[in-house]
């Protein structure tokens, strides 16, 4: 026992046993006592709850939903919404952030400055301010009838942003279809609410100010004998940023990009505050109506944690890539 006990590895491993052992206890203990106390109360427990009639609505439906649905088709609706408005806004704010951060480092001096300005002011204001202030925007705007018409097809007004659609209904190929303005709103196409168009603004601005600076950072970790030696061939700068310099700069960026991806995912939830249906915002109506907080809780955060470890695993995988070609 003696020359088991002088063994490092032996005692790395009883440690490890032993504190697997406390949180695997602590965890059994902190089960019985949620059980007992919500028995003692009268509360359900289990998912039982799922199948039972919702007998609410929700404002932004991606799929059918009617009130005599299930909660477990309300929560549906509601991680559509949260995916939807995720998927998006990565897509946004990665395009953002790249434009944001190669213009902090161009050689016009007024694109440089307007670029530090938008990172820093942006990234010192907390997010639900700007999505607060975002909303005001958005429900300041003109009526359809004096909507903005920034492009051929789109417009935009206190009831949101309408841009064109796919029709299906024929049968065959789709058709794009252009909004009309019939009466006093808009129809065909597919209109964005305001709390929507207000939540997709405010992720997309304040993730992509994190990410200007994650590729600004990546942009300089390439040696400037890259750059030297691509002006030598003649290549222009263009070229350069785009076949030479964010190649190897991805090898930096990406690491820190999956921060920034699975935060903007986490950040959600705060639509709850400007009124958009998302998973946090149903779950905690269907909480209100069962009672039943502890499930309800555990399925957001199950769910939070599949699309997590969703991300990081897409991420890792793409960095692998990288990295594995850059050699």
């Amino acid at each position: 026992m003696g020359a088991l006990w002088a063994s490092n590895r032996f005692r790395g491993l009883l440690y490890q046993v032993l504190v697997v052992g406390v949180v695997v206890a602590l965890g059994a203990w902190l089960v019985h006592n949620t059980l007992v106390n919500l028995s003692a109360r009268g509360i359900a427990t289990g998912l039982g709850f799922l199948g039972r009639e919702a007998g609410f609505g929700i404002s932004e439906t991606p799929i059918p939903f009617d009130p005599s649905d299930s909660y477990a088709r309300a929560l549906l609706v509601g991680l559509l919404n949260t995916l939807i408005v995720s998927g998006v806004g990565i897509v946004l704010a990665s395009l953002l952030g790249l434009v944001a951060g190669v213009a902090r480092l161009s050689g016009n001096w007024l694109a440089a400055r307007l670029a530090m300005l938008y990172v820093e002011s942006i990234r010192n204001v907390p997010l639900l301010l700007q999505l607060f202030v975002w909303y005001g925007l958005v429900t300041a705007l003109p009526g359809p009838r004096e909507a903005l018409h920034p492009l051929p097809g789109v417009f935009l007004s206190n009831r949101g942003l309408v841009i064109p659609g796919l029709d299906w209904s024929g049968g065959g190929w789709p058709v794009v279809e252009i909004p009309q303005l019939s009466g006093f709103n808009f129809t065909g196409g597919v209109t964005l609410s305001p709390e929507f168009a207000a939540l997709l603004a405010g992720l997309v601005v304040y993730t992509a100010a994190f990410i200007a600076e994650i590729v600004r950072a990546g942009i300089l970790a390439v040696p400037k004998g890259q750059t030297e030696a691509a002006l030598s061939l003649g290549l222009s700068r263009g070229q350069i940023l785009r076949l030479i310099v964010l190649p190897q700069a991805l090898r930096v960026i990406v690491p820190p990009l999956t921060s920034q991806y699975l935060n903007l995912a986490k950040n959600t939830p705060l639509a709850i505050a400007i009124g958009y249906p998302d998973l946090v915002s149903v779950a905690n109506t269907a909480i209100n109506q069962t009672g039943q907080a502890v499930e309800g809780v555990a399925l957001v955060m199950a769910v939070f944690l599949v699309i997590s470890l969703t991300l990081s695993g897409l991420m890792n995988w793409y960095n692998a890539r990288v990295a594995l070609v850059s050699r």
